[in-house]
């Protein structure tokens, strides 16, 4: 259940652009710092290779799996390299029954109110609210208004030390934290230390 992992740590890293090579020390410096759920986006340099690796190195301490799924046919593919996390970018309840029927957790991309309703009628774990930073977090709070008492919103996009509260304050169940977390030449030390200070920043 994906409530366990967000009760440890509310924060999901996205890592796009990892590769291969850094997979143990970047999901390493994660781990120490207390993010527990991690998603390696499909436009990656060879994504699948490096989920399994993280799947075979911390897949016992972590929820891992792919983001920037697009296709039903990835999900097979994710679950075959022991992802067992789906996120879109977008609004596919074909891909939410696909990661359903093999028994994953799946959070789609909505920006809509349809969108969201769609996808939930298709078995969605959570929703994420993309691009989080073009709708605001007013956007939250309306959506709140309309959707099934205790549905999960995890807004992704623009997420970083100045905009986290906000999000909070909206009623953000969890947060995707992307570029401000992790990009192509950071280090384990420096992801670790970003990690760290919006956990410090979550906990006040």
């Amino acid at each position: 259940m994906m409530s366990e992992w967000l009760r440890k740590c509310p924060l999901i890293a996205i890592l796009r652009g990892i590769t291969p090579a850094e997979v143990e020390a970047i999901f390493g410096a994660l781990l120490a710092a207390g993010i527990c759920i991690a998603e390696i986006p499909l436009n990656s340099p060879e994504p699948l290779r490096s989920i399994r690796l993280a799947a075979e190195l911390f897949g016992d301490k972590m929820l891992i799996g792919a983001g920037t799924v697009i296709y039903p046919s990835q999900v097979a593919e994710v679950h075959a390299a022991g992802g067992r996390l789906i996120v879109t970018p977008h609004a596919d309840p074909e891909i939410v029954r696909e990661g359903k029927r093999l028994k994953m957790i799946v959070v789609p991309g909505i920006g809509t109110a349809t969108e969201a309703f769609s996808v939930l009628r298709a078995g969605a774990d959570r929703l994420k609210l993309f691009p989080a930073d073009v709708s605001g977090p007013r956007m939250l709070t309306a959506l709140r208004a309309v959707l099934p008492t205790g549905t999960k919103i995890i807004p992704v996009g623009g997420i970083d030390e100045t905009t986290i509260m906000a999000w909070r304050d909206a009623g953000a169940d969890a947060f995707g934290i992307g570029s401000a977390l992790y990009k192509p030449g950071k280090t384990a030390a420096e992801v670790e230390d970003t990690a760290m200070r919006l956990i410090t920043l979550l906990r006040n």
